[in-house]
């Protein structure tokens, strides 16, 4: 059952129907002892509940929670249960997850999903990352390549985002690209965080650019956020910027 939720994860969030489940804020980072809130907007569902999934990197998702705005009480899965975890609803498909004193063991991907009668299946949000620690975050590190001599030989070449994340972050970031100050939705591939010796993350991200673009000198910028914490960084032909 659990090996086939992993799968549905994964998989579902890419099912084609009428409604599209979407989570925010994307990531939350919050010392220990705070309260987390992030949001699930159900789209064209009303008449079902929301649920709610923790998944810890490398881990199966956990059940925590499911709940419907006509309902009188919250249902929890095993291991979870009131006062730290409650769900409130602010229309029939606004739902919030509600984390109360959250502890460094609270870091996880959380999951909302809900059942779409107009296609028969379940459909899960993009999920919204909680990292919490006991102390201020630093910024990620960025590096960004520019497409190598050979990809410049061809008519599309790649840009490549290097990011070394904190170890306190978990491995959890949000990574975006942008071309000419507009975000970039296509041609970006991004690794899952790898655990360095050091105990910080790296997280590598893939921009498939035109190599017509890149020699009409166009800006791309590659954009971390851990939280309220974030990095860019400019590229322009061989002129990199940084800003953080």
């Amino acid at each position: 059952m659990l090996g086939t939720l992993c799968t549905l994860i994964t998989a579902l969030t890419c099912v084609s129907g009428v409604t599209v489940v979407t989570q925010k804020p994307p990531v939350v980072t919050l010392r220990r002892g705070e309260t987390a809130t992030m949001d699930c907007n159900l789209g064209t569902v009303t008449n079902r509940q929301a649920a709610w999934y923790k998944q810890v990197p490398g881990g199966v998702p956990r059940h925590v929670l499911r709940f419907r705005h006509d309902w009188s009480s919250v249902s929890y899965g095993s291991g979870f249960s009131s006062p730290k975890f409650t769900s409130t609803h602010q229309s029939q498909s606004d739902y919030r997850l509600i984390i109360n004193n959250v502890e460094e063991g609270d870091s996880a991907v959380f999951y909302c999903n809900t059942w779409d009668t107009s296609v028969n299946d379940v459909v899960f949000g993009q999920g919204t990352k909680l990292i919490v620690t006991s102390c201020s975050l630093p910024p990620p590190v960025l590096t960004v390549f520019p497409p190598s001599r050979a990809e410049l030989q061809s008519n599309e070449a790649s840009l490549v985002c290097l990011s070394i994340l904190p170890s306190e972050s978990k491995g959890f970031a949000d990574v975006s690209w942008f071309a000419a100050g507009s975000q970039v939705s296509s041609g970006i591939s991004t690794s899952t965080a790898v655990q360095q010796p050091d105990r910080t993350f790296q997280i590598s991200s893939y921009l498939a650019i035109q190599t017509s673009d890149w020699n009409m000198e166009k800006v791309y910028a590659c954009k971390v956020s851990l939280g309220s914490q974030t990095a860019e960084k400019h590229i322009k032909s061989d002129c990199p910027t940084e800003e953080q």
